[in-house]
């Protein structure tokens, strides 16, 4: 398998979860300006959505979205308990966390990286993020993690998107419960790993 990403962008849930179920892959750099791959190649020609996270099948399928690729990689090693087993109604509850985190929470923080976005439309967007942030915070009750005592692909993905916060001036300090399952997310060996092979800080 490959997987196709850009540094620090939301493909890095997929690294995390890849490295979490002991894959084996191959991490594709593709470049932010130029949108090519090592080879050559313009991303577009492996994903013509031009965005990633794009995971390359042993078999030359292209897997795309991440509420599509996550849970993928998540079967790939039921043990590794990051997603619930399929057809169960807490498999159904995951799904139901990726469609709210790429929808409404994931969509929120794009347009903060939008250079041509209006201020105004950008605290829209903060706005909605609070509420958002607020509803997790909310269904987290005593839980560890978004779907209960496990870590899952869901909790991955929400890392991801608020490791974006200080960088586009979103405040999450006033909810304590997100704040410490991101933190406690972060401390994953796994996280670290994948952090450090995106040569990002840790």
């Amino acid at each position: 398998m490959k997987l196709y990403y850009l540094q620090g962008a939301c493909s890095l849930a997929s690294l995390i979860s890849l490295i979490e179920v002991g894959a084996k892959f191959e991490p594709v750099a593709v470049d932010r300006k130029t949108r090519k791959v090592p080879d050559g190649r313009d991303y577009n020609a492996v994903n013509p959505k031009g965005y990633v996270p794009a995971l390359e099948l042993d078999d030359g399928e292209i897997l795309t979205e991440n509420t599509a690729v996550l849970p993928y990689i998540a079967d790939l090693k039921p043990s590794a308990n990051l997603a619930p087993p399929a057809g169960t109604l807490a498999r159904f509850r995951l799904q139901e966390w990726l469609g709210y985190l790429n929808s409404e929470l994931h969509k929120n923080f794009s347009t903060l990286f939008n250079p041509s976005a209006p201020e105004a439309m950008k605290q829209i967007a903060k706005d909605n993020i609070a509420r958002r942030v607020a509803f997790i915070e909310d269904k987290l009750g005593d839980r560890p993690f978004l779907t209960g005592e496990n870590f899952s692909v869901a909790d991955a993905y929400l890392y991801v998107i608020l490791s974006w916060r200080e960088k586009l001036g979103v405040d999450i300090s006033k909810f304590p419960k997100v704040t410490a399952l991101y933190e406690r997310v972060r401390a994953r060996p796994s996280v670290q790993s994948a952090r450090k092979a995106e040569g990002l800080d840790g």
